[in-house]
């Protein structure tokens, strides 16, 4: 079967990304890898068979997660974002590791564990100053007086995320958060817990902070597994030590070709009209694929290498563009939303920058409906 539209991902480039973490951060340190949100639109189930060797554990948000990654691999995996209550049980059955910071629901985990005769491992979440999930300082004895009757939780590690880390000018309110993390540190290995997992870096801290700075145990890489830099300023410090690759390609086809005249309005909302006679072409792409409705007028693609500019509103599932200098274009000829053709790239960043979002949100909204090619 031949897919119209489809994601190519580079079995070559994933590995040379992670590849490079490894160097950087050297022979003793674990990675997780992070494959929430279907591996940032890469397609969790190609992108974890790919890197099942070459990492220590995977990270998830949620039970639907975890419950596709058990498809591919049994590798410890980090639940982190929230399960409910009445998943947690199922959860537990499909050896998820959870992150933890309510006392009722480690409570409920151990009771889960008791019923079915088994340990539950926990990484407990410290909100150092990001101010989503996590337990504050002050609220850390009464966690250990709790987890001290709680014979069948495990706990296993201890985290917390940076909320500014790509922030190289000033590095103090992260330098804060560091040390909140190093008090809390010391409190559970002053009451008995000497070999946890330690972790606060995601790609951002991983680069500013952990060689220099943090020397935890574990670093949680995203962005930069599938090709990102956190920043312009990142990659400007960085990539002469870590040489990272874009993984994705979203590859389309041409399904309509023809002449329009001078006047002539394309797409929704009349929101271009044609200032002379142009040849135009139909891409079976749009806002419903992934492609967002905020490139009208502003996006390009590639076709035969050269960059055409979308015309008028992106639809739903098509988008039109402008190929009147190009020669020769046919129905079928390949299209390019997002990655290189003859010597040409459009890049995520690129298309972020146009929207005002970051490189890892354009291609996490890609469809999953979209076949991902590993190639």
């Amino acid at each position: 079967m031949q897919f119209q539209s489809h994601i190519e991902i580079s079995h070559q480039n994933l590995i040379n990304n992670i590849c490079q973490v490894k160097k950087f951060l050297g022979k003793n340190k674990k990675i997780a890898a992070v494959v929430k949100s279907n591996a940032y639109g890469h397609g969790q189930y190609e992108v974890t068979k790919v890197l099942e060797n070459y990492v220590d554990y995977f990270q998830v948000d949620d039970l639907f997660e975890l419950k596709k990654l058990r498809e591919t691999t049994r590798k410890p995996t980090l639940v982190l974002g929230y399960v409910t209550r009445r998943d947690l049980e199922e959860a537990v059955l499909l050896d998820g590791i959870f992150g933890m910071y309510s006392i009722e629901e480690i409570i409920l985990l151990n009771q889960i564990g008791k019923s079915l005769k088994r340990k539950v491992k926990i990484h407990i979440k410290i909100d150092t100053g990001l101010g989503r999930q996590g337990l504050f300082i002050k609220d850390i004895d009464t966690y250990l007086r709790c987890l001290r009757d709680l014979n069948y939780i495990q706990v296993e590690g201890i985290c917390s995320h940076f909320a500014n880390a790509s922030n190289t000018e000033d590095k103090s309110y992260s330098r804060k958060q560091l040390a909140r993390f190093k008090i809390v540190i010391k409190e559970f290995e002053e009451a008995g817990y000497n070999d946890l997992i330690k972790h606060i870096s995601a790609t951002a801290g991983m680069l500013v902070y952990e060689k220099d700075y943090a020397c935890f145990d574990m670093v949680r890489v995203g962005a930069c597994l599938y090709g990102f830099w956190p920043s312009d300023r990142l990659k400007s410090l960085f990539e002469d030590k870590v040489k990272l690759t874009p993984v994705m390609t979203w590859n389309s086809l041409i399904a309509q070709v023809k002449k329009v005249p001078k006047g002539f309005f394309v797409g929704y909302d009349l929101t271009y009209v044609t200032p002379c006679e142009k040849i135009i072409a139909v891409i079976p792409q749009g806002y419903g694929d992934g492609y967002s409705r905020a490139l009208s007028n502003i996006g390009h693609v590639l076709v035969n290498g050269e960059r055409c500019q979308v015309l008028g509103r992106v639809s739903m599932n098509m988008i039109v563009v402008d190929i009147s200098n190009i020669n020769n274009v046919q129905t079928e000829d390949k299209v390019v939303l997002l990655g290189s053709q003859d010597g040409e790239e459009i890049t995520a960043n690129e298309m972020a920058s146009k929207i005002g979002t970051t490189n890892y949100e354009v291609v996490s909204r890609i469809s999953p409906l979209l076949p991902r090619i590993v190639c």
